[in-house]
């Protein structure tokens, strides 16, 4: 874990807390991998990065995980994220691809919370390699 030794239980957390964390989770995975690639300028990176953190995208990965990654536990909790029931969504994404992204971002955050830091970059790296190959 990054910041705390305790080990919280993801459980006990809503779906929508686990994709706050996820999400910021995802966020620094993108931005670390886009710096990687070399120095320029942040607004280029910022643009790139976001082409990588919004729904649309976030929802592509979530399809190729879903269909081709996961565990079973691993699809009950995106399963639980993407059913979460939530009060609004961004005007600029559909409701379905914002559902696959807080589906997604909850299962990162699951991950997190239960010290799986392996899994989860062994999924953050399947979902990034698989979003750049087409």
């Amino acid at each position: 874990m990054l910041f705390s030794e305790k080990n919280p239980n993801p459980r006990e957390y809503s779906p929508l807390a686990l994709a706050y964390i996820g999400d910021t989770l995802f966020d620094l995975y993108i931005r670390t991998r886009i710096l990687e690639r070399g120095n320029r300028k942040v607004t280029d990176m910022h643009r790139l990065a976001v082409s990588y953190v919004r729904a649309e995208s976030q929802a592509e990965m979530a399809r190729f995980l879903e269909a081709e990654v996961l565990d079973s536990e691993e699809a009950d909790v995106f399963k639980w994220g993407r059913n979460a029931k939530v009060n609004t969504h961004p005007k600029w994404a559909s409701l379905l691809d914002y559902h696959l992204a807080t589906g997604f971002e909850t299962l990162l955050g699951y991950l997190y919370l239960n010290g799986r830091q392996e899994r989860l970059e062994e999924i953050l790296d399947r979902a990034y390699a698989k979003f750049n190959e087409e």
